[in-house]
């Protein structure tokens, strides 16, 4: 973060100081875990479901912090913030926070983050903001390493994109910072347009309008209303790069008053792939076509859904002056970042885990199936499994959505298909409806039923896809899988 004193601090909050010196400056990291202070740093107080950061606050100073924000005086230096009203608090998904107190720090980040990107915009920071979804996370880890060696650039850890690990990425951001990349995302309207309001992006990319959330949105238009917040937001003098391949994203552009670019396989796409290849890992080759000229891209990654990413990371990069063949040099050379996305291990023996399973929606699944299928048919002929979980948040249409999954998994030719947890037994009951199959698709109760029935069955060669939402953690199967390989 920039230098500030906690006079500045509290001025920008709108907060109080207690057993504080206003003239001391935050030099340090802003952080919510009293472990991770740094010399000069800023500790957030916040509830969690076991602890309360509040109680936390002397330790943090002890550490090396030099003041806390807090919702209440605390044995401390502290920047105390206001508290706020029950609808905001109602609005923030913070486990623990019972009393509203964390919301009301939250706010308080949300304004801090807000001055320091005003002080720093001036001075050359783009702010480049990413949405959609599915594809956020791989994609924004695309959009910083591309823009990389164009100036220092900062960027969230895996999937830091809510009121807090929004803000707390803007407060990584210093004098020295060309580029903030920043991922966003939503659980209801508003969402993504008060996290603009935080750090008003120049440059935003909307990925895909898909099912995630739709039991909380109640519609896949309602959804792009929200994801389409992003483009309302970006000023007129912006860069809203909206994928060509999706109507409802392709939509969007007569709600913004930024110039438009967009981007997929489409004729219609300013910046296009044309003559996709994928190898017998499913990385794709394709050649880039802009308007500034040609190259060829040969990605690193798994799955031909990463050639929508790698264009929407081209376009920002070449909006900032980068040339087509600096973008696929750097597209090229790009590596997954953010862990259990399409992590891709090969044993000793020859077994292949695909871990996929950080989070999962209808359409990152039918994603995975389809690059699980290219690995398995490419070359020489693997036996192919599909070990899935619930996909959370679907409302109403969850049966008929884990139903498609299974039957798709015959449709693609797998081999194998588990299915983890009673919550996902319509994916087991699609497939066997579709295929008639018999001991093709099993149904267990848990992740040590399919990691027994795993180590049992799998024979060298073998390629298995794990995939879920994150409140299943079935990376516990791929990572027992690959500690039993070695």
């Amino acid at each position: 973060m920039i230098p500030l004193t906690l006079r500045e601090v509290a001025d920008a909050v709108g907060g109080r100081l207690h057993n504080a010196d206003p003239d001391t400056a935050v030099t340090g990291t802003v952080e919510f875990d009293s472990r991770e202070i740094t010399p000069g740093g800023l500790f957030l107080a916040l509830p969690g479901e076991k602890v309360d950061g509040h109680d936390f606050a002397a330790r943090a100073v002890a550490a090396g912090a030099v003041a806390v924000l807090a919702a209440r005086e605390v044995d401390a230096p502290a920047v105390v913030v206001p508290p706020v009203d029950s609808a905001h608090t109602r609005s923030v998904a913070l486990v623990g926070d019972t009393d509203g107190s964390g919301a009301a720090v939250l706010a308080a980040l949300a304004k801090l983050a807000r001055v320091v990107v005003d002080r720093l915009t001036p001075g050359g920071l783009t702010v480049v903001g990413v949405t959609g979804s599915s594809g956020k996370t791989s994609t924004k880890d695309l959009i910083a390493q591309v823009l990389t060696p164009m100036g220092a650039t900062v960027a969230p850890p895996g999937s830091f994109n809510s009121e807090l690990g929004h803000p707390w990425t803007v407060l990584r951001a210093d004098e020295t910072t060309r580029h903030l990349v920043l991922e966003l995302s939503a659980r209801g309207p508003g969402h993504i347009a008060a996290l603009c309001d935080t750090a008003p992006p120049r440059i935003g990319a909307v990925l895909n309008v898909g099912s995630a959330h739709l039991g909380e949105f109640g519609s896949r238009e309602d959804i792009a209303r929200t994801k389409g917040e992003l483009a309302e937001k970006l000023p007129a003098d912006g860069v809203a790069v909206l994928n060509a391949d999706d109507p409802l994203v392709a939509a969007m552009a007569e709600r913004t008053s930024a110039r438009v670019v967009l981007v997929g396989e489409a004729p219609s796409a300013q910046v296009r792939a044309v003559d996709v290849v994928l190898d017998e890992q499913a990385r794709p080759t394709f050649r880039l076509v802009a308007p500034q000229g040609e190259a060829t891209v040969s990605l690193s990654l798994h799955g031909a859904h990463h050639v929508g990413n790698a264009l929407t990371a081209a376009a920002i990069a070449l909006e900032l002056g980068a040339t087509p063949a600096e973008v696929a040099a750097r597209l090229s050379g790009a590596r997954r970042v953010s862990a259990r996305r399409m992590e891709v291990i090969t044993r000793p023996d020859g077994v292949t885990v695909v871990n996929d399973a950080y989070n999962a929606n209808p359409e990152s699944v039918r994603a995975a199936l389809k690059t699980l299928a290219t690995m398995a048919r490419t070359g020489n002929r693997r036996r192919s499994w599909a070990v899935l979980g619930v996909m959370g948040e679907l409302g109403d249409d969850s049966v008929a959505a884990h139903d498609e999954v299974g039957r798709l998994a015959v449709r693609l030719d797998i081999n194998r298909l588990v299915v983890v947890g009673d919550e996902a037994r319509a994916m087991h009951q699609g497939a066997s409806l579709e295929g008639s199959w018999g001991e093709e698709s099993v149904l267990v109760p848990d992740v040590d039923a399919a990691v027994a029935l795993l180590r049992a069955e799998l024979a060298p060669g073998d390629v298995v896809l794990v995939k879920a939402s994150k409140v299943a953690a079935l990376w516990r199967v791929a990572d027992a899988l690959l500690e039993a390989g070695q």
